[in-house]
Parts: structure tokens; sequence; C-alpha cells
């Protein structure tokens, strides 16, 4: 009687705890942990979102090529372009957003300011600076181990300045507003319950501008510098409110 007791009480106990944890689900943070909700507690999308803002520091390496042309019948020089692979230039941003929920899938909505900073090349007398600010709103998707990848829309606005003692007419800068298009792939871990440590890779792409100077002459030199193609490692901290 008493082991018929004692199995009947294993019994009720094993069952109690048997739904206790079927009243239990499986939810992801959005970083993308997981993290145990309990079923009976009234699901509210105030708690599934949250709003955040930051900053990244970024090491941007930029490819374009500056092609050269005049209306001089007689040009000194056959050389008519000069190719930039790889430039590294240390940049930065600020952003700010919110991640949200779609069919117990996280996302986040994005909006980013920054600076991929500033080309210096200077050779014979002749300086050119290319400085590429940009706005970009991104669109991310948070796979569950921290991972997650996006696809950004916006404008960037390089502006180019070219100078040499020769040239005495036309302006010494000129920006483009040229479409911006990016893809990235990154990381995020939670410090702490506010703070997330993000590491990201982009790859984007815009058009430079096509600058115009002249000479005492009336001769006019033009450089283009046509698309870029930047290929960006960065990494930021995101405060959640």
């Amino acid at each position: 009687m008493k082991k018929l007791a004692s199995f009947c009480l294993a019994s009720i106990m094993a069952m109690s705890a048997a739904s206790a944890a079927s009243e239990a689900v499986v939810q992801r943070s959005p970083v993308g942990r997981r993290v145990m909700v309990r079923e009976y507690q009234p699901y509210s999308v105030e708690t599934a979102k949250g709003w955040y803002m930051g900053g990244r520091l970024a090491l941007n390496m930029l490819n374009w090529t500056n092609e050269y042309s005049t209306n001089d019948a007689n040009p000194v020089s056959s050389n008519d372009s000069d190719k930039y692979s790889f430039e590294t230039l240390f940049g930065g941003s600020v952003f700010a957003g919110t991640d949200f929920q779609l069919s117990d899938e996280w996302f986040r909505a994005e909006v980013e300011a920054g600076l991929m900073g500033q080309f210096t090349d200077k050779d014979q007398g002749i300086e050119f600076k290319m400085t590429v600010p940009y706005v970009i709103a991104n669109g991310y998707y948070d796979f569950v181990n921290g991972l997650y990848a996006g696809a950004g829309l916006g404008l960037a606005l390089p502006k180019t300045e070219l100078d040499w003692a020769a040239l005495v007419g036309g302006e010494r800068s000129e920006r483009a507003v040229s479409p911006m298009l990016a893809l990235m792939l990154g990381w995020s871990y939670d410090l702490d319950a506010r703070i997330t440590l993000d590491l990201r890779y982009r790859l984007s792409g815009f058009w430079g501008p096509e600058h115009t100077r002249s000479f005492a002459d009336g001769v006019e030199f033009t450089t283009d510098v046509g698309f870029v193609l930047e290929n960006s490692l960065s990494m930021g901290l995101r405060y959640r409110f």
C-alpha cells in the first residue's frame, strides 16, 4: 500500500510538471536568442518591439576610376584615367531604429547617417579630394544566433575638390547627389539588457560627380568619378530604450 501511494504521488507530481512544461513556448529575442515565455501571460506588442539608437566606427575601402578629359585639340598627356582600388578611409555613422515581429520572425528598420571619410591624392602640384557623406534607410532580418542580414536604399552626397595653380576657372568643389544601394551581413551580441554590440560588413555602390575646371586660355579639364564600390567593416553599439 505504501508503494502504491508513493507511486500515485510520484505520478501526480510528474503530470503536474509535464502540464507546466507544456504551458511554455520558445520565442526569440530581438537579437535572435531563444527565451522562454509563459503562454498564460498576455502577449503585448510593446514588449516585443523596442526603439534604439547608436553609432558605428567604420573602415571603408573604396574602388573607382577617375576618367579625365579636355577640350584641348592637342592634349599634352595621354594618361586619361586613374584607377583606385581598395582605398582605405576611416569613417563613422549614427543611426536610430526599431525592431518588430512578423509571423514569429524578428526584423529591424533603421535610418543611418554617416561619413565614409575623405580621400586625398596629390601629384605634381595637382590635388584631388573626395568626401562621401550619406543617409540611408536599412532593413534587417535577425537570425536565431545573433547573425543578421539586410539591405539599404538611400542617398550618397560625394563631393570632389580639384586644386592646381594653373586652374583658374570653374568651381573648386563639386557635389553629386546619387542613389546608394547596400547589402549588409552582421552579428549582434547583448552586453546587457540595453546595450548591444554590433559588428557589420556592408557592400554598397553609388555614383560620384563630374567636375570641370578651366585654364587661363579657356581650355577645360574634366574629372569624372563614375561608379564607386564600397566595402565597409564596422563596429558599433546599440542602446535600447
